[in-house]
């Protein structure tokens, strides 16, 4: 998956978790701090459309202020919606997902760039949360293995 990020496309190697409340946010940045190992939180698919950028960049700021020593990149999936990224971009949203056409993508990735927002262009895998009967052990496991 490539991730445009100061002017060069760069690999995000942090295995991903789909989250959809603050609460599992939290969960997923603290057993990342607990195993030193750094996560990905990412949207649900086409989140940006219902819960809008500034929800999401207040649920990643929560996650890493319970959890500062965690390593988290975070991305709200504005799936093919380019209105939508550029919501983001504005409410200092750390990352976007982008889905839509090349050529739009290519203009929202130099904007992305230019507001300092991590820009893939593809979902990467991911662990979702939704309707775990124990989130926590899932988010352990999959970390590990990452």
């Amino acid at each position: 998956m490539g991730e445009v990020k100061a002017g060069r496309t760069e690999m995000s190697h942090a295995p991903a978790v789909t989250i959809h409340s603050l609460e599992q946010a939290q969960l997923a940045a603290r057993i990342a701090a607990e195993l030193g190992r750094p996560v990905t939180l990412l949207s649900a698919t086409g989140a940006a459309a219902y819960v809008g950028p500034g929800w999401f960049a207040g649920v990643v700021a929560a996650a890493r202020t319970d959890s500062p020593e965690a390593g988290i990149a975070a991305y709200l999936d504005c799936g093919d919606r380019s209105g939508d990224a550029l919501a983001a971009f504005r409410a200092d949203t750390p990352g976007v997902v982008f889905t839509g056409r090349a050529d739009v993508a290519d203009k929202l990735a130099a904007l992305a760039e230019a507001h300092g927002v991590a820009f893939l262009r593809a979902r990467p895998d991911a662990l979702d949360l939704l309707d775990r009967d124990d989130p926590g052990s899932a988010v352990r496991a999959h970390l590990q293995a990452g």
